[in-house]
């Protein structure tokens, strides 16, 4: 491999939606490691076969990642390289990889995060809000523990950065006007890469009302002006 020949895991971020948004690198190590594991075979397999990698590909995501680890340990033990992809973005932000990493690197093996993309970065610096300090919250809880979350950000002074589900949006915007205030600085960017991206900015209080009157589509990330 182009890589160092000692690493057992790369971690390949794949695009968030523009399929272009990969790069070159990760491309190179896609067609060379000996498996591929994806969050949803079928999702990565079209990204695969789109920029023409034939790799055997085997999934890997939050329901079989506990049953799986010690099988793919042992093969890495045998030898075998490995790539993580999740369906979209970076491994281990808000999606499978974490244990996976924590124990491949217990076990004594290499593993290599490769740079690429991300909802966060993209949406913070395009917010308009300050970015030199900034705290990433991913999902709130749905329910148990939500407002317990949210009341212990009521005095973060750093920009927050979550992410959120269309169907909550509206509630979740409800309850960060209700915590930080109506008038707090926001902005909700929406289906980011991709023909109809969309950064709705200013409070949180008429970014709620835009979207009282707005279809709400896409994965979603909300970016909070700090205290």
């Amino acid at each position: 491999m182009a890589e160092s020949a000692s690493t057992s895991l790369f971690l390949v971020p794949t695009p968030i939606g523009n399929l272009k948004d990969i790069t070159l690198r990760a491309l190179e190590t896609l067609q060379e490691v000996d498996v591929i594991l994806a969050e949803d075979t079928r999702t990565s397999g079209k990204l695969l076969k789109h920029h023409a990698v034939r790799r055997p590909l085997e999934s890997y995501h939050i329901h079989n990642e506990h049953q799986s680890i010690s099988r793919i340990l042992k093969r890495m033990g045998e030898g075998m390289v490995f790539a993580l992809i999740t369906d979209a973005g970076t491994p281990g932000i808000s999606d499978p990889g974490f244990l996976l990493v924590r124990e491949a690197i217990g076990a004594g093996f290499e593993v290599c995060s490769l740079p690429g993309a991300t909802a966060i970065i993209p949406a913070l610096v395009n917010s308009g809000l300050p970015n030199d300090r900034f705290v990433f919250e991913g999902f709130l809880p749905h329910k148990k523990g939500r407002n317990t979350r949210l009341q212990s950000l009521k005095d973060e002074t750093r920009t927050m950065v979550f992410y959120e589900s269309p169907h909550r949006l509206l509630k979740t915007l409800q309850q960060l006007s209700e915590t930080f205030g109506p008038e707090r600085q926001a902005c909700v960017s929406r289906e980011m890469t991709k023909m109809h991206e969309e950064n709705i900015r200013g409070s949180l209080m008429e970014i709620l009302d835009y979207y009282n009157e707005h279809t709400l589509k896409g994965e979603i990330v909300i970016t909070v002006s700090g205290k």
